[in-house]
């Protein structure tokens, strides 16, 4: 065992002083350019729609708005979200864990591929407009076979990723007893806890509902079973990317900037609650819904409510450690220590805009699980504005943020100052056109303006017309996005093969010195996921149990395009 634990820890050590294991950065590397050649095809896809819905562009007649969006969806909520935060945490277990096992790297693999096959099938159906249903794909309407074959294909391949970061885990947990699992590694295995959580849900929506349902072995569906499903699984989604982006705010802000990581305890504290709530809470995306019990609407909108207060302690260390750091650089008074942050490092800006952007759209957030509140802005483009400050801003440019140390210290490149110039230019231009973007579609959805619709003027009613100046900021915003996408690939494929061969740290913050030790209940992950599923549980057997004894007919399959 001594001789074991003696190995592991040179092991690590000696991965941690001379970088990236090479085949390990292989694999995340290969993750990471699929997710931004998706960012580059969904910026180009967003563009596209933002004109249409300014009313300058037309599109063809073999394409349709509808089509577009599905793809647009797909792309960056899916696989741009997804293969992101899987090169992401894998890059941070190897660092973390004393690089991969051989049996995980093959999963890595088997999963990467896995994924990719699923991600064809379910492009040339939307290819062929077959599967114009948008990435939310639940009934009525009805995708053709292909297109779920693929999101089968796609929730394999998580969990098999999955299963490689949970045996990862379990060996360094086996040859550290009694040690704390470092903190790169406990965000990790929430994430992935959560992914399985989350895709459990829509699996069994597709496999056993809507598979039979769109190849004619049952007649009908049930509607509203399947949209709760989704919803468990939507929810989540949402939360996984945000958890995803909190953990390189915690972690390795702090060092960018030359601090510590505050309180231990504190950053698993803000894991562990939002691994046991995340789950609960789908039904406030289904207000407006009917067959679902006011008081069940309640409960879940209190759940989704409850992982606030992780976001606001995390509001309060992060801005503790700024501010700490910025003072012992020589920072004073009540907000001139501000001066004293790396605003010209893009590896800081970057993340920094994406948490001050946290604060309108959690509030937007509020808005949304509030009944009276969503009754008024559910179905308007409020929700594509709220949806784009979360995901657009929030998650994306915090990912956009680690890409520009993540992506050289996988290649063995550094970042230049010319480089680093470039990814200021692109993050300006990114928050511009998300800002206009946002506030336009805010504004358009508070005045009645429909999401999921193309351009129209109805007949040139006179309120529709009103919308025409927002609709063409968005249009503005739009283009913006997509100049600072172009940017931003360019920059990831630079560090990836043309930057500078040198060594880029993977950039982990220690805790601050005379830090409390953190109590070793917190690695109790068994407990945690248990009160999850009883968490789970109460959110969603009596509802889901309703659902399936007290079902209507059922619906036959839709298509409306």
């Amino acid at each position: 065992m001594q001789t074991a634990l003696k190995t592991t820890s040179i092991k690590q050590k000696t991965n941690q002083a001379l970088g990236v294991n090479l085949e390990d950065a292989r694999i995340s590397k290969s993750y990471l350019a699929v997710a931004f050649i998706a960012v580059l095809l969904g910026g180009l896809l967003g563009l596209v729609q933002g004109l249409n819905r300014a009313g300058v562009l037309t599109l063809p007649a073999w394409a349709n708005y509808y089509q577009v969006l599905t793809a647009h969806g797909l792309l960056l909520v899916v696989v741009f979200s997804a293969f992101f935060t899987i090169g992401y945490f894998y890059a941070g277990l190897s660092h973390t864990l004393g690089g991969l096992l051989p049996k995980v790297r093959k999963i890595a693999w088997v999963g990467f591929w896995t994924k990719i096959v699923g991600f064809v099938l379910v492009v040339i159906p939307v290819l062929m407009n077959e599967a114009s249903v948008m990435y939310t794909f639940y009934p009525p309407m009805a995708a053709h076979p292909m297109f779920y074959f693929g999101l089968v294909l796609i929730v394999l391949g998580v969990w098999a990723l999955s299963v490689g970061a949970f045996m990862q885990v379990a060996h360094w947990r086996k040859n550290h007893k009694g040690q704390h699992l470092p903190i790169m590694a406990f965000f990790a295995t929430g994430v992935f806890i959560l992914l399985v959580g989350a895709t459990a849900f829509v699996a069994v929506e597709v496999l056993f509902l809507i598979i039979p349902w769109v190849l004619g072995w049952t007649d009908g569906i049930n509607v509203m079973l399947s949209r709760t499903l989704f919803w468990a699984f939507g929810h989540t989604a949402v939360n996984i990317w945000y958890l995803t982006a909190v953990s390189a705010w915690y972690v390795v802000i702090p060092k960018i900037i030359g601090g510590h990581r505050w309180s231990d305890l504190l950053t698993r504290m803000v894991v562990i609650p939002l691994v046991i709530m995340n789950i609960t809470g789908g039904f406030h995306h289904q207000i407006v819904d009917p067959a679902i019990s006011e008081g069940i609407k309640y409960m879940h909108v209190f759940m989704s409510l409850a992982i606030g207060f992780p976001s606001l302690m995390t509001a309060y260390a992060l801005f503790r450690v700024f501010e700490r750091t910025a003072r012992q650089k020589g920072g004073t008074g009540f907000i001139g220590w501000f001066k004293k942050m790396p605003w010209g490092d893009v590896r800081f800006l970057s993340p920094f805009i994406a948490m001050v952007a946290f604060i309108p759209a959690g509030a937007g957030g509020i808005v949304q699980s509030t009944n009276q509140l969503d009754q008024v802005v559910h179905n308007t483009m409020w929700i594509v504005g709220h949806f784009h400050l979360t995901l657009g801003m929030s998650v994306v440019m915090t990912f956009f943020g680690i890409s520009y140390w993540l992506i050289p210290y996988l290649s063995k490149r550094v970042l230049t100052p010319n480089m680093n110039k470039v990814g200021v230019v692109q993050t300006i231009i990114w928050t511009v056109g998300m800002v206009i973007m946002a506030i336009s579609m805010h504004i358009a959805g508070l005045f009645g303006s429909p999401r999921r619709t193309s351009f129209t003027t109805y007949g040139d009613f006179a309120e529709q017309l009103g919308w025409n100046p927002l609709m063409a900021a968005v249009g503005i915003g739009a283009t913006l996005l997509l100049i600072a996408v172009i940017l931003q690939v360019y920059a990831v494929f630079n560090m990836m093969f043309f930057a500078p061969k040198g060594e880029t740290e993977f950039p982990i913050a220690e805790e601050e010195p005379g830090a409390a030790k953190t109590p070793y209940w917190t690695e109790r992950w068994g407990v945690w996921v248990v009160l999850m599923l009883l968490v789970i549980s109460m959110a969603y057997v009596i509802p889901i149990v309703d659902m399936i004894v007290n079902a209507p007919p059922g619906s036959p399959p839709f298509k409306t395009w």
